[in-house]
């Protein structure tokens, strides 16, 4: 599937590095800061960075998830504050990453650093049809740990 994607910065491709997976068996797209000077984010501090980019998803059956980078959760703490964030087919504007520092430490975002990644998954709309009995299972309503640790 091809998926167009929109500059909005002009520096994407010269001192921003361009999305592109980073490996030949990576399911993310790598998206990068867009911004012109460093930002600082100091710990449970989150600001809203830029990618420069927008995309067209071709169809409503899939959706553009944008997750945290491991890397930078494990070793720094930043993560996205709404944990995956959530590109519809209809939405043509700037993806933008609230980013979350969970961490104790400040860290800085240079531009053009790696700061999230985009993965395309199929999207199933449903029809909602309301009951009084659900399907039987053993599990039933046990949740919140009830499977084990």
């Amino acid at each position: 599937m091809q998926v167009k994607f929109k500059k909005l910065n002009s520096a994407i491709g010269v001192t921003i590095p361009e999305p592109a997976y980073a490996t030949a068996g990576a399911a993310g797209i790598d998206l990068a800061a867009s911004i012109k000077e460093s930002l600082v984010v100091a710990p449970q501090e989150r600001v809203l960075v830029p990618t420069g980019l927008a995309v067209d998803i071709p169809t409503d059956n899939v959706v553009g998830l944008v997750f945290p980078r491991s890397g930078l959760a494990s070793k720094y703490g930043l993560t996205l504050a709404n944990a995956v964030g959530v590109i519809d087919s209809d939405y043509k504007g700037e993806i933008k990453c609230a980013i979350h520092n969970n961490g104790e430490e400040p860290y800085e975002i240079k531009p053009g650093d790696r700061i999230a990644q985009l993965v395309f998954v199929p999207c199933f709309h449903v029809e909602i049809a309301y009951t009084d009995q659900l399907t039987a299972s053993d599990r039933a309503d046990g949740g919140f740990g009830s499977t084990g640790r």
